[in-house]
């Protein structure tokens, strides 16, 4: 399987070659485009019951489809998020990381999608005490709304609730006014 990113960062997408036999997991609506001869099949993730958590609890679909090429020759298949903005891809390996809801897009079959407690901080914030946690190996693809940053935390780093698409679960989150009472009520942060 090849895939590329692009598009730039208003409006990326991803143009995925699968290769004969490859098969590729994407959320619900996440296909744009697709060559006729791929198979595509919609699943529970991990069931019923886990299926409804990860939609009611995590903010992401209750199925998730995989895209297969059954040909002898490659084929191709365009995959977008729902809003415009950047996508990223991570190659994880034997990793674990939280994806905001929504962001999720596409991974490889090597990687599970599962749910996880994200902590009381999260749900104070409003963000919610679930996750999306992707772990294994392969491929992550996930998006948001604008622009990507990219950031090596080494110590401290302070991030508006909301904004913190991607992470690693062993990243300590607090909560903290940022200034005083004042220009936290009325500064919009």
């Amino acid at each position: 399987m090849k895939a590329t990113i692009k598009g730039g960062h208003a409006f990326s997408y991803v143009d995925v070659e699968l290769d004969p036999g490859d098969t590729i997991v994407t959320e619900s609506d996440a296909m744009s485009s697709m060559d006729a001869q791929l198979d595509l099949t919609a699943h529970f993730n991990g069931g019923f019951f886990k299926g409804l958590l990860r939609k009611y609890l995590g903010g992401e679909s209750l199925f998730i489809n995989h895209y297969k090429n059954p040909t002898q020759s490659a084929r191709h298949l365009t995959i977008v998020q729902p809003t415009p903005g950047q996508i990223l891809c991570r190659e994880i390996d034997n990793e674990e990381y939280f994806l905001q809801p929504g962001a999720f897009l596409a991974c490889e079959t090597g990687v599970k999608i599962g749910l996880r407690f994200a902590g009381f901080t999260s749900w104070i914030a409003r963000e919610g005490l679930f996750r999306i946690c992707v772990s294994g190996q392969g491929k992550v693809w996930f998006g948001a709304y604008g622009a990507l940053l990219e950031k090596e935390v080494d110590g401290e780093y302070i991030v508006d609730t909301s904004h913190l698409v991607a992470y690693d679960p062993t990243l300590k989150l607090h909560l903290q006014l940022a200034g005083g009472i004042f220009s936290s009520l009325f500064g919009g942060e």
